[in-house]
């Protein structure tokens, strides 16, 4: 009999009413208990790290033996981490047996990176200067709690400029973040957020004409803004700005270090990396916000922390008395895993850090199951290397960067990492890193993504670079909110990244609110990038449903495109950009990049023919698009977008048997109608046609029957499984969001 303290169990444990792994041994950990227990039900370990250091030693004495399954059961409460919990090669299991650590209830087991705020201790603010900087308003709202009790360590500095996470701390109050103190205020009562200018006097651009040796180089740029606030912040203190400098798709937040008044005139303290001033998709106009004055301290909900003397100001939305109240400082991952195999997690709730929440490299079939990570300044769940590691019916929120993100395969010899994100509910990322941190990343070789629901973000939902990915039944919407130039799947600038597929897909609403509606793309290859397959997927009021950006061997089929203003952008800027395949200009050294993974021997001039022989078959021109079978409904601007070069190359390119069609007449039905210049092209019909689909206010698209009705009107369209796009109930995820 094996006395080493663990509960030995021979039947499958029923938990949360779901059946689990077959257990022969459980070991208990609670918050609250006593240091020294033995991880049994009477004397339950109190931390994870003494439940994995006693497995470790236990497999070393010979107490636990290969092949038999470990199940570390969590209790509720919340367990503090101080630092990484770290598991290695030792901590796995194997496929008949893995080590599993499971909260008793799913949800209820949480693990911090924080420190609790006592909301008693959060009094009035009763220091003279102090109060008369904060508007008469709020002054008797405001209250402050003193750190150094609870923080020993000094709070780290802002650098100069970040394009992430700010240094730590964050505060969180009731599962959210709250605002560092900024103006404009985030939600204003009228505006939308944001300052303005557009009047530049140094770009910070390098300029090798100058007489200035400082300006031969990249420096800092200082503009013009028409507006007195500035005037009352106290620069010494230090004040950010986050601005959108150049590019909607570029931000960066910038230390202010000085403002002329008489000029109103403000200079940034380190240099953008494409200066100031509008440019391309960009405007003129340009924009910025005010970040970490507590002069600025006037909307409920914001916060400003005096790193010096450790005083946190709070104005609080409501009574603070039942508030959870958590400062966030453990800035490294809360979880890593290296090299372990079948290890699994699983109804664990990870929460309140400024780092990441769980980083997995080197590893083979760890999952990731039923878990919440939430209220983090940096990613939720990073996967690299190894292979068929997974993250499923997992919920991932208020994140500062990426939701998941998965890498691993050999490209070179296309070999598929089978690494899989399904089933996952990701929303409200990307709050520090505001561009290029997409709900989930996929590079490498054969990532899948499935059945994901993934809104609410200022840039990305889906970004990914790489060969033989699958990307199916996932829902989008409501991102690209805050950039331009910007789509809900994007990748580019790569002749290589060929063998992905989009099918199935729900793209919507996208951009809303965006002057520009067309600034924002349901699937964007940028930049040349070539050999996708995008089909039968619904985009319904998604900007530009398709942008091609001068790439070859694509493939769009069978997709429904409804309201959306360009339904496929085509160009050819590979014919026209001078950077093409210009190993000078960054990134976009196209034959470089393919010369690299032999591209024009097996498996590569097997798996993509025409890739192989690019450099002989007009490299610059968009060739072999396929783009056939497709309904567009209400384009109002134009269902396609050809420019002059492409028009020309018409008869090299498959641009068959597409519907387009707009609503006329009472009815509401719509009626078929040509595209000028291109008839030929688009199969038409004189009678008004009922394609079963509509829109409500209420319940956005409906699609009659499924798609099956669109292939009555175009008998090449096969139905798309509507009804089955998005998330889906399973042992973990019981109800639907």
């Amino acid at each position: 009999m094996r006395t080493i303290g663990f509960t030995i169990l021979a039947l499958s444990l029923l938990v949360c009413g779901r059946e689990t792994t077959r257990a022969d041994w459980t070991i208990r950990v609670e918050a609250g208990s006593a240091r020294g227990g033995d991880g049994s039900e009477a004397k339950p370990f109190a931390t994870l790290p003494e439940a994995r250091d006693a497995i470790r030693a236990a497999r070393k004495s010979g107490a636990i033996l290969d092949g038999e399954t470990v199940i570390v059961e969590i209790g509720n409460g919340v367990f503090r981490l101080e630092s990484t919990l770290a598991f290695s090669a030792e901590d796995g299991g194997t496929k008949e047996a893995p080590v599993v650590y499971r909260a008793r209830e799913a949800g209820k087991a949480r693990l911090s990176g924080g420190v609790a705020l006592d909301p008693k201790k959060f009094t009035k603010v009763t220091e003279a200067a102090v109060r008369e900087r904060l508007a008469e308003s709020v002054r008797d709202s405001v209250r402050v709690i003193d750190l150094g009790e609870l923080v020993s360590e000094p709070f780290p500095e802002l650098a100069r400029s970040f394009k992430s996470a700010p240094a730590a701390p964050w505060l969180y109050v009731d599962g959210r973040p709250k605002t560092l103190a900024r103006w404009p205020n985030e939600h204003p009562a009228e505006g939308d957020g944001w300052a303005r200018f557009s009047k530049v006097i140094d770009s910070g651009k390098a300029d090798p004409d100058s007489p200035d040796p400082e300006k031969r180089k990249s420096h800092p740029g200082s503009f013009v803004f028409d507006g007195d606030r500035p005037g009352r912040w106290r620069l010494e203190e230090g004040v950010w700005l986050f601005g959108y400098w150049t590019h909607d798709w570029s931000y960066e937040v910038i230390r202010l270090a000085a403002y002329d008044s008489e000029k109103k005139a403000l200079s940034l303290a380190a240099p953008h990396s494409y200066g100031l001033g509008g440019g391309t998709w960009g405007g003129k106009e340009r924009r910025f916000f005010a970040l970490n004055s507590l002069d600025e301290l006037d909307a409920p909900g914001e916060w400003h922390l005096d790193r010096e003397k450790k005083r946190l100001y709070f104005l609080p939305e409501s009574e603070l008395a039942k508030s959870e109240i958590v400062l966030a400082t453990l800035s490294r991952p809360m979880v890593e895993v290296k090299g372990a195999k079948h290890l699994r997690f699983e109804g664990l709730t990870l929460e309140h850090s400024h780092g990441q929440g769980m980083v997995v490299s080197d590893a083979e079939d760890v999952e990731i199951a039923g878990c919440t990570l939430a209220n983090l300044a940096g990613g939720g769940i990073s996967i690299s290397g190894g292979a068929r590691n997974s993250v499923r019916s997992c919920d991932l929120h208020h994140l500062g960067t990426t939701g998941i993100t998965l890498s691993g395969g050999d490209r070179k010899s296309l070999t598929p990492s089978g690494h899989r994100a399904e089933n996952n509910h990701i929303h409200h990322y990307g709050r520090f890193q505001r561009t290029y941190a997409p709900g989930i990343g996929a590079y490498g070789c054969g990532q899948i993504v499935r059945h994901n629901r993934i809104h609410d973000a200022p840039h990305n939902a889906v970004l990914y670079s790489g060969n033989e990915h699958l990307f199916e039944r996932n829902e989008v919407y409501r991102v690209v909110m805050e950039t331009g130039d910007s789509g809900a799947f994007y990748t580019g600038r790569d002749w290589t990244s060929q063998g992905n597929v989009l099918r199935h897909n729900y793209i919507h609403h996208l951009g809303e609110g965006n002057e520009e509606a067309t600034n924002a793309m349901g699937v964007y290859l940028d930049d040349c990038d070539s050999g996708d397959t995008v089909e039968g997927n619904v985009f319904f009021r998604a900007g530009r449903a398709f942008l091609i950006g001068g790439g070859r061997d694509n493939v769009v089929r069978n997709n429904l495109i409804v309201e959306c203003p360009i339904g496929l952008h085509l160009d050819s800027r590979g014919m026209t950009w001078k950077q093409w395949n210009d190993p000078d200009s960054p990134g976009w050294n196209l034959e470089e990049k393919a010369e690299k993974l032999n591209y024009r021997e097996a498996p590569w001039n097997e798996r993509y023919p025409n890739l192989a022989k690019i450099m002989s078959d007009s490299p610059r021109e968009p060739l072999h698009n396929v783009i056939r079978d497709n309904v567009f409904v209400d384009c109002e601007q134009k269902p396609f977008h050809f420019d002059g070069n492409v028009m020309k190359l018409l008869g090299k390119l498959e641009v068959a048997d597409n519907l387009v069609v707009s609503r006329t007449g009472e009815s509401g039905k719509p009626a078929a109608e040509e595209i000028e210049g291109a008839a030929n092209l688009v199969g038409t019909s004189e009678a008004p046609i009922d394609l079963g689909i509509s829109v409500a206010k209420e319940t956005g698209l409906s699609l009659e029957a499924g798609t099956t009705k669109l292939g009555e009107v175009l008998p090449t369209f096969e139905p798309i499984p509507f009804d089955e796009i998005g998330l889906y109930q399973d042992e973990f995820r019981t109800e639907l969001p």
